[in-house]
């Protein structure tokens, strides 16, 4: 016979024996594949874990630092706004002492103070007129 037909085993060939399993059983009785894998998911749990800690941490300190930012841009515009609040007394001022002369103080008085009022309705107007359409926005029928 030739060393090449099927069934022959040359003396030089490792006798047959079945391959070992893969998973072999540790002292508690579990695979190692298994035991390795368990491993791997409560390290996977416990990174998530972590990183979820992380991310809420990060969160709060974004939101705090959005808050204080948010904080000062207000007292910022308050400022602003009494600033204005001051330029406008000064023009109205200005106004009056400007007028004086053309017209008695009382007259001068009376146009700055008939100008501001007609102003104030203008705006109040405008107000009512935009607080009118965003009830009706919200409202039962939804017309615009």
């Amino acid at each position: 016979m030739l060393d090449t037909e099927p069934g022959t085993l040359r003396s030089e060939d490792p006798p047959l024996t079945a391959p070992e399993p893969e998973a072999t059983l540790d002292d508690d009785g579990e695979g190692s594949g298994l035991g390795a894998l368990k491993d791997d998911l409560s390290a996977l749990v416990e990174d998530a874990r972590t990183y979820a800690a992380a991310e809420i941490a990060f969160q709060k300190t974004r939101a705090g630092l959005a808050g204080k930012t948010a904080a000062r841009a207000v007292v910022w515009l308050v400022l602003a706004l009494v600033l204005l609040n001051l330029a406008l007394i000064a023009l109205a001022v200005g106004a009056v002492i400007a007028l004086a002369p053309l017209v008695t103080i009382w007259g001068a008085i009376g146009i700055v103070v008939g100008v501001l009022l007609i102003g104030v309705a203008v705006l109040v107007m405008k107000a009512l007129a935009d607080g009118r359409t965003l009830s009706a926005m919200f409202g039962e029928g939804g017309e615009a």
